[in-house]
C-alpha cells in the first residue's frame, strides 16, 4: 500500500517542464570556469558526464564495489542516477537539485549516491531502465532509482523538480519530498526488500521474454511481411507513429527501421511503400532536425513535422544516417541524398574527429544555459548578418524564416518545400540555387561559430566508432569517394591498434581524466564488437582488402567465445567473465541503434557468405531463431532482425515469394475487422432520444481491449464507439460493458472483450442517415492486427 502510494507520487513527478541549466561546457571537453565547490570522487573520472557533477555537494561515488560496500556496512539505501553528457534534462536536474546544499545534505546523510554515465556503462543503464519499465514507469534520462544495498531496484523515475509545484488543482511532489517519503518507507526495510525482489524478478523475466518459445515460430516469409505491415508510417510527414493520434508526438529517425523498409521497396508490388520511405527521408533532411548550416542531424524531433528537434548531435545517429542515405541513393539517386551525406560527413570531419582519427561521441543540446541557443535565429539577426534585402529575402524564403517556430520568438532553419521546387519557382536549376545560397549560408555559419558553443564529449566509444566506420565505408563505396574510405580505414586502424588488449579483446572507450592523457578504458560490450564488425565488413566491401575481413573474423570468434548463449542461442550483452549484476541482459530492441543480437545475426550471415564458412552462417540462423518469438509478437521492435531474416530467406532462394501457408484454406486476417463482426440495432426515437445496441462477435482466440482498458499503456487500443447523424458526429452517451480482467506481471491488470459483447448507447434524434463507428484493435498472444473502424448502419 505504501509502496503503491510512492509509485504514484513518483510517476506524477516525472513529466514536469523545468528551467534550463546554468552549467555550460566548452568545446574540446573543457569545462566553463565557474566558482566551484570542493571536488568529490567524480573529479578523478574521465567521463565528461561524471565530471559535470564533480563539484556537486552530493557525496557521489562512481559505479563500483566501494559504494556497495559502504551501503551494506551502513545499511543505507542507494540512490542511483544515470545520464549522459549531452542530456538536457540531466543538466536541469544537476543545476536544480544536485548543486543545492539542502538537497545534498539529505542525500549524504541517508543514502549512498552513485552517478553513472550510461555511455560508459550501457549494461547498468539497460538493466535499471528495464526495471523501471516493469514498474509501469516510462523511461528517460536522467534515470533515478532507489536500490537496496545489494543493488536490487525498488522504484524510480526520470526527472524530478527540486520542490513541490502546483499544477492546476494538483500538487506535484519535488525531489526533496520524494527523498523524505523514501526515508519514511525505509523504516520498514523488509517491506522494501520484498518490493525489490519482486521488481528484480520481473526485470529478469522481461529481459528473457524475447528469446522464449523459439521452436514454436518457424522462420518463414510471413514473419517479414507481417512485420512490415506492423509499422505505422505517417503518409504526410514521414516517420512512424500512431494513426489514432494523427502521428503526433516525438519522432526519432530510427535508422534500423528505414534500412529494413528500403530493402522491401525493391520488391515487386511495393511502389507505395517506396513513396512512403523516400518521403520520410526527404522530410527528415528538410526539417529542423537537420542542421542546414553546419550539416549533421540532431537527435530527434519533439513533434510530428521534424521541425523542432532536441538539439543534441550524437555520433551514432549521424553514422547510421550517413549509411542509410547512401543506401537510399544507391536505390534512388536523388541529389539531396548525396548532398546530405556530404554535408554530414563534413560536419563529422570538422567537429567530431579526433587527432588520432577516432570519432568523438556527442555535442550537447545546450549552450549559454539555453537549449538550442547555438542553432536558432531571430529574423532581425538573419537580416543583419546577410546585409542586403535580396539576400535576406532569399534565405528567409528558402529556410522558412517567416513565423517563429521555437519558443514563440526564434526560428529553426528548415526547408518548407524541397530545394528543387524553390529553384523551379525562381526559374533556376537546383545547382544554380545551391551556388547562390552557398556564400549566404557561410555568412550565417561564420556568425554562428562565434556564439557560445555546445559542450563536446570527447570520449571515443568503440561501438559508435564502428557505426561511423560503417557509414564512411558505405558512402565511399556508393559515391566512389576515396576520402570517405580512407577516413573509415584510418579509424579502423586506430581502434584495432589502441582499443584492444594483449588477447585481442576490445575496450569500451578511449578517454582522458582531467590533466591526463587519453587511454583505453572499460570492458567492451556486445555492441562494441557487433558494430565494429559491421564497420569492418563494410570496409571489406569498399576495398576488397583481406585484412578487414580477417579482423572481422577475429572479433567475431571472440564474441562467440565470451558472449554467446550456448543453450538458447543469441548473445548476452556482457561477457561471461564480466561484472555480475543482478540480471544478465540479452538485448533485442532495435531502437535508434540496433540491438547487438540483430547486428551480430546479420554480421554472421555476411561473414558466412564472404568466407563460405557454414559455421558462421549456421550461428547466424540460430541467432535469428532465438528471437523468432519477438519477430512474431513484437516485430516493430526488431527491424534489423527482420531485414536479416529477409536476406536469409532471399539467399535460400525464391526471393520475395511468400512462404506456403500452413493452413491454405483459411484466409489469414490482415486487419482487426477481419476477425470482428458487428451488428447495429436501432430503437425508434422517444422523447427526442434514440437508443441503440452494437453486438460485436470476436473470433477466437482474438480479443479486443475493453473500455476502459485498465492499463494506461493500452488506452489507445481500447474499443471506442462514436455516432454520426447526417454525416456529423453527435454527443452520444455510451455504456461499455465491463471486460474480462487479465493479470499481467509487466503490464498490470487490464480488461478485454472476447466472444460476444454488446455495447449500448443513446443519442439525440435528428435528421439524416445514422452511422455508428466502432474503433477496434484485435490481439492475441501478444500480437495485434492493425486497428480498424467498423462502420455500422
Amino acid at each position: 500500500m505504501r509502496l503503491t502510494l510512492l509509485a504514484l507520487l513518483l510517476s506524477t513527478a516525472c513529466a514536469l517542464p523545468a528551467a534550463t541549466p546554468d552549467v555550460t561546457a566548452q568545446p574540446k571537453g573543457q569545462e566553463k570556469p565557474t566558482e566551484k565547490a570542493k571536488p568529490n570522487r567524480l573529479a578523478k573520472e574521465s567521463s565528461p558526464y561524471l565530471l559535470q557533477h564533480a563539484h556537486n555537494p552530493v557525496d557521489w561515488y562512481p559505479w563500483g564495489p566501494e559504494a556497495f560496500e559502504r551501503a551494506k556496512t551502513e545499511k543505507k539505501l542507494i540512490f542511483l542516477s544515470i545520464g549522459y553528457s549531452a542530456c538536457h534534462w540531466c543538466h536541469v536536474m544537476e543545476r536544480e537539485s544536485f548543486s543545492r546544499a539542502d538537497v545534498a545534505k539529505v542525500l549524504n546523510a541517508n543514502f549512498v549516491c552513485i552517478k553513472v554515465d550510461r555511455e560508459e556503462r550501457p549494461d547498468v543503464d539497460d538493466i535499471y531502465m528495464t526495471a523501471l519499465n516493469t514498474t509501469g514507469e516510462q523511461g528517460g534520462w536522467p534515470l533515478n532509482m532507489f536500490l537496496t544495498p545489494d543493488g536490487k531496484p525498488i522504484f524510480g523515475a526520470t526527472y524530478f523538480p527540486p520542490d513541490d509545484r502546483k499544477i492546476g488543482d494538483d500538487t506535484v511532489p519535488g525531489f526533496k519530498t520524494v527523498l523524505n517519503k523514501v526515508m519514511e518507507f525505509d523504516k520498514d526495510r523488509a517491506d522494501l526488500e520484498k518490493q525489490a525482489d519482486r521488481v528484480a524478478k520481473a526485470t529478469v523475466e522481461a529481459l528473457d521474454a524475447n528469446s522464449r518459445a523459439i521452436a514454436l515460430v518457424p522462420l518463414k516469409r510471413d514473419l517479414v511481411s507481417d512485420g512490415l505491415d506492423a509499422f505505422g508510417i505517417d503518409p504526410e510527414h514521414g516517420g512512424t507513429g500512431s494513426k489514432k493520434r494523427d502521428y503526433k508526438g516525438t519522432k526519432f529517425p530510427r535508422p534500423p527501421v528505414w534500412g529494413f523498409v528500403l530493402t522491401q521497396t525493391k520488391k515487386p508490388g511495393n511502389e507505395r511503400l517506396a513513396k512512403l520511405a523516400h518521403n520520410t527521408l526527404a522530410k527528415m533532411l528538410e526539417g529542423g532536425i537537420y542542421d542546414h548550416l553546419g550539416g549533421g542531424f540532431h537527435r530527434y524531433s519533439t513533434e510530428r513535422t521534424w521541425t523542432v528537434p532536441h538539439f543534441e548531435k550524437m555520433l551514432y545517429d549521424n553514422a547510421q544516417l550517413v549509411e542509410l542515405y547512401s543506401e537510399a541513393y544507391a536505390l534512388a539517386p536523388r541529389p539531396e541524398y548525396k548532398r546530405v551525406v556530404a554535408e554530414t560527413l563534413e560536419f563529422v570531419r570538422r567537429e567530431m574527429t579526433a587527432s588520432e582519427k577516432g570519432f568523438y561521441s556527442a555535442l550537447d543540446a545546450d549552450s549559454n544555459d539555453k537549449e538550442g541557443e547555438f542553432y536558432v535565429w531571430t529574423a532581425d539577426e538573419v537580416a543583419k548578418v546577410l546585409g542586403t534585402d535580396a539576400d535576406t529575402a532569399l534565405v528567409k524564403a528558402v529556410y522558412g524564416v517567416t513565423a517563429p517556430n521555437f519558443e514563440d520568438k526564434f526560428h529553426i532553419l528548415r526547408l518548407p518545400k524541397p530545394l528543387a521546387e524553390v529553384a523551379k519557382e525562381l526559374k533556376l536549376t537546383e545547382d544554380a540555387l545551391l551556388t547562390k545560397l552557398e556564400p549566404l549560408k557561410k555568412k550565417l555559419f561564420d556568425h554562428r561559430a562565434k556564439r557560445e558553443r555546445p559542450f563536446l564529449d570527447t570520449k571515443v566509444i568503440t561501438a559508435w566508432n564502428g557505426q561511423m566506420i560503417a557509414g564512411y565505408a558505405r558512402a565511399g563505396g556508393v559515391f566512389k569517394e576515396p576520402a570517405y574510405v580512407r577516413a573509415a580505414a584510418d579509424a579502423a586502424d586506430f581502434l584495432l591498434t589502441k582499443l584492444r588488449d594483449k588477447d585481442g579483446r576490445l575496450y569500451r572507450m578511449y578517454a582522458a581524466a582531467p590533466r591526463g592523457k587519453p587511454a583505453p578504458k572499460g570492458v567492451a560490450f556486445l555492441d562494441d564488437y557487433a558494430y565494429l564488425i559491421h564497420g569492418l565488413l563494410n570496409l571489406h566491401d569498399a576495398t576488397g582488402e583481406p585484412k578487414w575481413l580477417d579482423a572481422a573474423k577475429g572479433l567475431t570468434d571472440l564474441v562467440v567465445k565470451h558472449y554467446a548463449d550456448p543453450v538458447n542461442g543469441g548473445f548476452y550483452f556482457t561477457a561471461a567473465d564480466g561484472e555480475k549484476l543482478f540480471a544478465r541482459a540479452k538485448d533485442s530492441y532495435d531502437g535508434v541503434q540496433p540491438s547487438g543480437n540483430s547486428q551480430m545475426a546479420r554480421n554472421l550471415l555476411r561473414l558466412g557468405d564472404k568466407t563460405k564458412d557454414d559455421g558462421y552462417r549456421d550461428r547466424g540462423i540460430r541467432t535469428v531463431k532465438a528471437f523468432s518469438f519477438a519477430l512474431r509478437t513484437a516485430p516493430t521492435s526488431m527491424p534489423l532482425m527482420l531485414r536479416t531474416l529477409d536476406e536469409l530467406l532471399d539467399a535460400a532462394g525464391e526471393p520475395g515469394k511468400p512462404a506456403p501457408k500452413e493452413e491454405p484454406k483459411a484466409k489469414k486476417p490482415r486487419k482487426s475487422e477481419d476477425v470482428v463482426t458487428g451488428k447495429l440495432t436501432l430503437e425508434p426515437a422517444k422523447g427526442g432520444v434514440r437508443e441503440f445496441a452494437v453486438a460485436l462477435t470476436v473470433e477466437a482466440p482474438w480479443h479486443l481491449y475493453a473500455n476502459p482498458a485498465g492499463a494506461d499503456t493500452l488506452a489507445e487500443s481500447r474499443t471506442e464507439v462514436t455516432v454520426y447523424v447526417g454525416g456529423k458526429k453527435v454527443d452520444a452517451k455510451i455504456e461499455y460493458p465491463k471486460g474480462k480482467e487479465i493479470a499481467d506481471k509487466v503490464v498490470g491488470t487490464y480488461a478485454i472483450y472476447e466472444g460476444a459483447t454488446t455495447i449500448k448507447g443513446r443519442f439525440p434524434a435528428g435528421e439524416g442517415e445514422i452511422e455508428v463507428r466502432v474503433s477496434i484493435n484485435a490481439c492475441k498472444d501478444g500480437v495485434c492486427l492493425p486497428p480498424s473502424t467498423l462502420k455500422l448502419k
